[in-house]
């Protein structure tokens, strides 16, 4: 009797700690544990969130969120020699990157919707942004309709190019549309005229911008044709790995840690011109922090 109440105590003092200590199993968290690397997928030019500074460097909003997930995962894995490593995605293999397994993290510009939740996962939303459109200074078009029989920009495999596409074939417009494998391109299109306007996420067109040598080029025009919750994406197959990334993303917001690395990209000068976006937070991202959650409508 004695030795089965005292396995039994073992058996209770096991499970106990099993309910108070995260079980640090699931497919990324083993991936990252034999390898000792968080592999983060970045962008080439989603200024401000993820692109490449002069050096050749992976920075940004998003990026640097990212870095602080890592911070989180070498404490709880007690992994203090955890290191990140950078790969780099394109709108068109981003999502395929993640659930093959060949990034660990996706930090970047994307848009948490249904259809990509079908494929993988999001946490809290770390900007809340409008799709609009890039046009030169001197274009008489100011919403969609005026794009009639014109020719509109967007990047391959983003939600705007989807958007505009349904618009033109809702109101009969007669828009040539027309993908970019890249943002970069997409500009470079309208600054050539070789494109009338570029659609894409309001405040990525505002730091692809002041990242020009030629600012005062371009103008960004419209009423919003989406509205677009950015998050980091990562697999949907690991539950663990979410619930670790979805809570440090809610403790950076709720200490502020999140607001100062904003502050940071967004109303500070960055490269590659050591410019200033000068873009205070949003309503709707203010709004949707006072209470973080990785819900998002549609």
């Amino acid at each position: 009797m004695p030795l089965t109440r005292s396995l039994a105590r073992c058996a209770l003092a096991l499970l106990a700690a099993a309910l108070v200590q995260p079980s640090m199993a699931g497919p990324v968290l083993d991936r990252i544990k034999s390898s000792g690397t968080v592999v983060i997928a970045h962008r080439e030019s989603s200024v401000p969130f993820s692109f490449v500074d002069p050096d050749g460097k992976p920075v940004g909003y998003a990026v640097d969120l990212c870095l602080k997930l890592v911070d989180a995962l070498r404490r709880q894995m007690a992994a203090p020699d955890l290191k990140p490593r950078f790969v780099m995605v394109t709108p068109a293999n981003r999502i395929a990157m993640i659930e093959e397994g060949k990034a660990d993290l996706e930090c970047g510009s994307t848009t948490n919707n249904a259809e990509r939740r079908q494929k993988v996962a999001f946490t809290v939303p770390h900007y809340i942004a409008g799709a609009r459109y890039l046009v030169r200074a001197d274009s008489p078009v100011d919403v969609i309709r005026d794009f009639k029989g014109r020719t509109v920009v967007s990047t391959k495999g983003t939600t705007p190019l989807k958007a505009v596409t349904q618009a033109n074939n809702e109101y009969q417009l007669g828009i040539r549309v027309v993908e970019a494998p890249d943002h970069a391109r997409a500009v470079d299109m309208v600054a050539a005229a070789e494109a009338d306007g570029f659609a894409m996420d309001d405040v990525l067109l505002y730091g692809l911008v002041a990242g020009r040598p030629d600012p005062g080029k371009f103008k960004v025009v419209g009423k919003f044709l989406t509205i677009e919750p950015l998050a980091i994406m990562f697999s949907r197959s690991d539950a663990e790995f979410k619930k670790l990334v979805d809570d440090e993303m809610k403790r950076l917001i709720q200490t502020r840690e999140a607001h100062v690395v904003y502050e940071r990209w967004f109303q500070k000068p960055i490269p590659p011109a050591n410019r200033s976006l000068n873009l205070p937070m949003n309503y709707l991202l203010k709004d949707f922090w006072k209470y973080p959650t990785d819900q998002v409508p549609g």
